[in-house]
């Protein structure tokens, strides 16, 4: 069992403080759950009883106490983060020691491997409430949505609020040049194919481009144009770990992966010029991306001055979505922009305007989905 440390000393200390602690003495269980902690990217404390001094229980962000040595754990105090794996989930007695423990769940192995390995990480990464993700998709070619998409990003992270910007089309040309960084070190879409099950958030995090206060995960400039249904999931799933605002720019076209990435979003936007044309165009983007969107809104994109277009609430009503809001119309969708201006920098332009608006409607104590779910149905104005 290398890499692990057996002790009856204390288990946590100074700038360890951060790993979590096993308590057991049954060494079949010992290597299981070593072998579950391995899963998780995670180095444990091992400990055979009751950690000696204060910190040596309290510390540890979580505890995994085998039913082997749950009662003389008696006496330790309860606490929070802690996890009885026990042989026999219909012993009474062992009930009464979870209960005696303060124990969060009582588990069996091999059934809940899975939910043990993320509890592990979880407790590691210091995970909190998802952040609240918002798709963009365009509602015909050329909509803007991938301008819109980077703006709402930037505008997020000119909050100083965690922001991670997810390219989820890759016929799109790549957000990381839209935002004037495709030279920026970091990975790209297609060091992730091979991902599966979970992946570490802080890891990936790290690995990306940094690109005007936010990270983004784009394409490179390969002839890959696939993203694996499970490595969509696993990487979507990673940014969205560490909370704040994760905004994913999506294709029209819903394929496997696009149905994983529709199935974390909270709030989908739907892009629509106010054409007839394109009001056509985007009802069947719209049916397509309601069979795995929970929420999906229409953004009416304004014409240039003098053309004659329709009106957004009428679009809404074509659509049978509910309107998120009106984008005048802003040069900055439809143009390239100035070499290293990114989409939403000049905070008094309509876009920048309508992505604060928007933010500080779903958003309004930066507490995530709860609080998007939480809104009235009413849109917002450029």
């Amino acid at each position: 069992m290398a890499g692990s440390r057996t002790s009856d000393q204390p288990a946590v200390s100074g700038g360890e403080r951060s790993r979590p602690l096993i308590i057991t003495e049954d060494e079949q269980l010992l290597d299981d759950l070593l072998r579950l902690c391995a899963a998780a990217d995670v180095r444990p404390e091992v400990a055979h009883g009751l950690p000696a001094g204060r910190d040596g229980w309290a510390q540890p962000p979580l505890v995994i106490v085998g039913d082997d040595c749950a009662a003389r754990l008696r006496d330790a105090g309860r606490r929070t983060g802690l996890v009885l794996v026990a042989r026999d989930t219909d012993d009474t007695d062992m009930w009464r020691q979870a209960v005696a423990l303060g124990a969060e769940r009582v588990v069996t192995l091999p059934g809940s491997e899975l939910w043990l390995v993320d509890r592990i990480a979880d407790a590691v990464e210091g995970v909190g409430p998802a952040a609240l993700t918002v798709g963009v998709i365009g509602g015909c070619g050329g909509a803007g949505a991938s301008t819109l998409a980077c703006a709402l990003a930037v505008t997020a992270a000119r909050t100083g609020r965690r922001t991670v910007l997810v390219d989820a089309d890759p016929l799109g040309g790549g957000l990381d040049v839209l935002l004037g960084g495709e030279k920026e070190k970091g990975l790209r879409w297609p060091a992730f194919r091979e991902s599966r099950g979970r992946v570490a958030s802080g890891a990936l995090e790290d690995s990306l481009p940094r690109l005007h206060s936010l990270r983004v995960l784009s394409w490179d400039r390969g002839a890959e144009v696939a993203i694996p249904s499970a490595a969509m999931r696993a990487v979507l799933a990673a940014a969205r770990r560490r909370g704040g605002v994760v905004v994913v720019d999506l294709p029209r076209r819903v394929d496997d992966a696009v149905a994983q990435a529709l199935a974390q979003v909270d709030v989908g936007l739907l892009v629509v010029p106010a054409e007839l044309r394109a009001v056509a165009a985007a009802g069947r983007v719209a049916a397509g991306a309601a069979a795995a969107l929970r929420d999906l809104r229409a953004v009416v994109r304004g014409l240039p001055s003098g053309l004659p277009g329709l009106d957004d609430d009428e679009i809404a009503a074509l659509l049978e979505l509910p309107l998120a809001g009106e984008l005048p119309w802003d040069c900055g969708l439809v143009d390239d922009p100035p070499r290293g201006v990114p989409p939403g920098a000049r905070v008094r332009g309509p876009l920048a305007r309508f992505c604060a608006a928007f933010w500080e409607r779903a958003l309004p104590d930066g507490s995530g989905p709860a609080a998007c779910a939480a809104r009235d149905g009413d849109g917002v104005r450029g």
